[in-house]
């Protein structure tokens, strides 16, 4: 397997990661009516500016999300299917990094969300 090196590696990434979140019936509602042909592109840029030090991505992630129905609890859900589908595809040192950062943005988040939104 090879690591992630490239923006088409990180589409390939993000893309496998939603077809296999979505297939997780709880984790179909934050997602319902998002159009995904434009969102992706955005967080595919996210991990190309996090991963290949890409320059381009400005927006507040965090803030990107407080007005979906989320539960404290489907962070968790969101990091084991991301480290699942790098570890499905990726091997090396720009994968743990993936895995790496996907885990400091989910205790980042479950900290902000447990603060403004607790279940």
């Amino acid at each position: 397997m090879k690591d992630i090196s490239s923006r088409a590696d990180i589409e390939l990434l993000i893309n496998t990661f939603y077809s296999n979140l979505l297939k997780i019936n709880e984790m179909k509602p934050p997602f319902e009516g998002l159009d995904f042909e434009k969102h992706v592109p955005n967080i595919v840029s996210f991990w190309c500016f996090v991963l290949l030090d890409e320059e381009g991505y400005k927006t507040n992630v965090f803030d990107k999300h407080l007005h979906l129905p989320i539960k404290l609890h489907m962070f968790d859900t969101w990091l084991n299917t991301f480290v699942f589908t790098v570890d499905a595809l990726f091997n090396g040192e720009k994968a743990e990094m993936a895995k790496q950062r996907a885990t400091s943005l989910t205790y980042t988040f479950k900290s902000k969300w447990e603060k403004i939104r607790p279940d």
